[in-house]
């Protein structure tokens, strides 16, 4: 079985973002399977449990727990990306009151980790 590691730096409005999800949704459905995926840079956004999106708009968010609820794929959250972008508190790197339940905080230490145990990694 061929794995895949995807590392999202784009905030969750992106297109990019949005093709990043139909891309593990399609490996997945293809038997691959999907070690992580790790949000970085802007990408950290897609973590807000506050994050509101319009009724017209793909519910990226929704999409995101459910994906983790179907396929328990994880989450890593890069924890200096998230504090920069104001998601968790430098005094407070584990306050996670601000995300979603289902992505863990995490440094670039499991980004190299999941970098090296994946067949394929692929950066949007």
């Amino acid at each position: 079985m061929k794995t895949m590691a995807v590392i999202i730096t784009t905030p969750p409005t992106s297109h990019l973002t949005q093709t990043a999800f139909q891309l593990i949704e399609t490996a997945l459905r293809q038997h691959s399977k999907v070690i992580g995926v790790f949000f970085y840079q802007s990408g950290v956004l897609n973590a807000s449990q506050y994050l509101s999106i319009p009724n017209d708009e793909f519910p990226l968010q929704k999409k995101w727990q459910q994906l983790n609820k179907d396929h328990a794929v994880p989450y890593y959250l890069c924890s200096t990306a998230a504090e920069k972008h104001g998601l968790i508190k430098a005094d407070e790197p584990m306050s996670t009151s601000l995300l979603m339940d289902e992505f863990t905080i995490a440094g670039l230490g499991e980004l190299v980790e999941l970098s090296l145990k994946a067949d394929r990694v692929v950066q949007l």
